[in-house]
């Protein structure tokens, strides 16, 4: 079962040309491309303190890809046009390598198990609770992205590794954080999400 950096590695050591399509990428990643894909959008949004608008920006394609697994495809679709786009090769090896060091983290706690979990009708959960993730990470309000994103990267490492475990770690992390928020702005409204954001600030703070 190849982990999540070893698939890193694929790309380093078999994609020599300076320029990657996004049909190479697919078929580099292969069965894995639908965990890889919702990694690579999922994190950035899943750092702490991620930058102004970058929930809506990442969201769109996460909305996407958690469609498309919410309604059962085994494979990405994606518009020919879109799949002939090209990025460069010193771009793609640079966000692996920001992306390595979080992947090698989860790692150390991540391996084959509950693998039933990670297939067949999970799955359609699993892309069902990604996209109700993702709908959150897309609103413009405080406290919506980095839980909700972390959630969806952990899911998406579990269901690379085939790690049960870590899909329904990632799945109560962020559907819990979202139906709180869900039940907090039904009671008190967005005063409500700056009150939590207070408390936090206030355990957070020295």
């Amino acid at each position: 079962m190849r982990s999540v950096s070893d698939i890193f590695k694929t790309i380093e050591t078999q994609v020599t040309e300076e320029e990657i399509s996004l049909a190479k990428l697919l078929e580099v990643f292969h069965e894995r491309a639908f965990g890889v894909f919702l990694f690579f959008f999922a994190l950035p949004a899943a750092l702490p303190l991620p930058a102004v608008g970058v929930g809506t920006v990442l969201g769109i394609p996460l909305l996407f890809l958690t469609a498309q697994q919410a309604i059962g495809r085994h494979t990405i679709w994606f518009p020919a046009k879109l799949k002939a786009k090209t990025f460069r090769r010193e771009k793609i090896i640079g966000m692996i390598a920001s992306a390595t060091p979080w992947v090698e983290r989860i790692e150390k706690i991540i391996k084959p198990r509950l693998e039933f979990i990670t297939q067949g009708v999970f799955s359609h959960l699993i892309g069902v609770m990604g996209f109700i993730m993702t709908l959150a990470v897309c609103l413009p309000f405080p406290l919506t992205n980095t839980v909700p994103s972390m959630g969806i990267a952990l899911m998406s490492v579990g269901v690379i590794s085939r790690d049960g475990l870590a899909v329904i770690a990632g799945a109560i992390i962020g559907m819990g954080w979202v139906c709180m928020l869900a039940a907090v702005t039904i009671f008190l409204g967005t005063e409500g999400l700056d009150i939590i954001k207070d408390v936090i600030k206030g355990y957070i703070a020295p």
